[in-house]
């Protein structure tokens, strides 16, 4: 059920930074080559940004621009030295991050590892409960979704002749629950405007 939830999309809880010190010339980032700074339990990446902390009196953040892996694979010269402006994310059982330009020697932790970081937001995995006394990775609000969410699933193989009326309960206490969880943000939607010659 926890693996159906986040496929459902962004749940606000899970959502995570990292910090990981930029390499000179290293294009692909990965658990296997940093485990101290890459997380293990990465979902999916939402968005991401070059730190420069070199001046401590004002750090400066700059948004990276994700990529397909068909523009990343279409990319000339893959270990192009420069500071990094885009990212493309490769989706597998351990994913890895590759950007794009490599970082130059003047943009990377070669002496100071948090002086420059590539810093992302990533979607968290929902942990199994494991052992019937563990606490579930949730939070309140999905409190009641999770219940009717098991009674659901279990009368799938105990009672399959409720699991209609119990999976409608669940899918109410699901859209509450999302309803619930957002930041409560405004947003603005503009028509994008062209301009031309008379004719």
């Amino acid at each position: 059920m926890f693996q159906e939830w986040g496929n459902r999309g962004v749940h606000l809880w899970k959502v995570k930074l990292a910090k990981v010190p930029l390499v000179e010339g290293q294009a692909e980032y990965n658990y296997a080559a940093d485990s101290v700074n890459f997380p293990q339990d990465i979902s999916s990446i939402l968005e991401a940004y070059y730190r420069n902390n070199s001046t401590t009196t004002n750090p400066q953040d700059i948004a990276l621009t994700q990529i397909s892996r068909s523009q990343y694979s279409q990319t000339p010269n893959k270990l192009t030295k420069g500071t990094p402006s885009q990212y493309y994310v490769a989706r597998r059982l351990n994913p890895s991050i590759f950007l794009y330009a490599t970082p130059s020697s003047s943009v990377s932790s070669t002496t100071t590892p948090t002086s420059f970081q590539f810093c992302f937001y990533y979607l968290s995995k929902i942990q199994d409960v494991g052992a019937y006394n563990n606490t579930s990775d949730v939070v309140n609000r999905f409190y009641p979704c999770m219940i009717s969410g098991l009674a659901y699933y279990l009368s799938q193989k105990v009672s399959p002749e409720r699991s209609g009326e119990l999976e409608r309960r669940y899918e109410s206490e699901m859209l509450r629950a999302l309803d619930a969880d957002n930041q409560g943000t405004s947003s603005f939607i503009s028509p994008q405007t062209f301009y031309g010659s008379g004719v």
